[in-house]
């Protein structure tokens, strides 16, 4: 198989599909790869290791779409990259559909097969493909959000973990999930005052083992979420219904009665948000400020880790990658359905539920699409 890696166009995303390391596993399957110039070189994967690897180097983004049969990204198309798609082309990357109803719709009339990284699933019930962004974002979040507390940046003036004699910051995760539990796992090790909320009392049970007292597990209700944001220095947002948008978990009249200062981070972003106030930014202006609460609500956060998050994501979607240029698209997805779960798009029908419900369009079921 042609398979083609374009260089990523969002704002500040240094992020690549492939890594030279991955490119050489596919060119020993006997696959070809094309590799956009420069698509890796800010994070340090020049053109030389492509080519070293095997690849061959190509100088524009529509040079790959028009050759490779396969199109390997990390985030979403934006609009002039979703034009140049052609029916039956694959595309691998990330697609977040369900807040982004432009480009459902031009996913759609493209005609091409959309394999979703965040809807692939593994036996149990978890996301593989999501899972080591989730593991960056949690932990950035508790990075980012203890900078924003800094008095210069518009926070509170509080460091997270206090001193001898003064109170450490009170940290809130909504959320005790992949992203969650690596929120938690930081502000705990930083020596915040964290609590973790959960609707899932065995997950609650999980975390009050792992984490043996240094932070609260509380079951989350809309009351017990108002009480103790009401309290709360920093607000981590770590919820997800896969491939669905986001719950609205903090309203605006909440917001505003949170304390002048505090800052609230959205790692739900991708899917909508989970507060009702929040809206995407970039890391060229990560945040902005609603009645005097800081909000960081960047949509790519593991972006601005791009060599690390780079080299964790083409650890999980590798071996997909490698199934799917051997087997080609219609066998790997029927031989393993938790790949087929993947299937969002498929020759201009919506072939993932949750998509479809959000975004009003006939759902087909993807073995019967493909």
């Amino acid at each position: 198989m042609l398979i083609g890696v374009p260089k990523e166009i969002k704002n500040h995303e240094y992020r690549v599909g492939l890594t030279p390391a991955s490119v050489k596993e596919l060119l020993s399957r006997g696959h070809q790869v094309l590799v956009q110039r420069e698509a890796g070189a800010a994070i340090g994967f020049d053109d030389q290791q492509y080519l070293h690897a095997g690849a061959s180097i190509v100088d524009s983004a529509a040079e790959i779409f028009a050759q490779a049969e396969m199109i390997v990204k990390v985030k979403e198309p934006q609009p002039g990259e979703c034009e140049m798609l052609r029916p039956e082309q694959i595309l691998y990357t990330y697609l977040h559909l369900a807040p982004d109803p432009r480009q459902a719709e031009l996913l759609i009339k493209s005609g091409a097969l959309c394999v979703a990284y965040e809807t692939v699933t593994a036996a149990d019930g978890s996301l593989p493909l999501l899972a080591p962004m989730s593991e960056v974002a949690g932990r950035m979040s508790v990075q980012a959000g203890a900078h924003h507390l800094e008095k210069a940046q518009g926070g509170r003036g509080v460091l997270l973990g206090g001193v001898p004699g003064v109170a450490p910051a009170k940290v809130l995760v909504i959320g005790g999930g992949v992203v969650g539990d690596n929120a938690a796992a930081m502000a705990v090790g930083m020596g915040a005052d964290v609590t973790i909320m959960d609707r899932s009392l065995p997950r609650l049970r999980q975390l009050d083992a792992e984490y043996e007292g240094r932070a609260k597990c509380v079951y989350s209700t809309a009351a017990a979420i108002e009480e103790y944001a009401l309290e709360a220095d920093l607000v981590i947002g770590a919820v997800l219904i896969p491939g669905a948008a986001a719950p609205k978990l903090l309203s605006r009249d909440l917001i505003k009665r949170m304390k002048t200062g505090s800052v609230v981070v959205d790692v739900a972003i991708d899917q909508g948000g989970c507060f009702e106030t929040s809206r995407p930014t970039t890391h060229q202006q990560p945040t902005y400020v609603v009645d005097g609460v800081v909000h960081y609500c960047v949509a790519n956060m593991p972006g601005g880790v791009a060599r690390t998050s780079t080299m964790a994501l083409n650890n999980a979607t590798l071996p997909y990658a490698l199934r799917i240029a051997d087997m080609g698209l219609r066998d790997a997805l029927l031989s393993d359905p938790h790949l087929l779960a993947g299937l969002n798009i498929c020759r201009g029908q919506v072939s993932y539920k949750a998509v479809a419900d959000v975004l009003g369009y006939d759902y087909i079921d993807p073995a019967t699409a493909l």
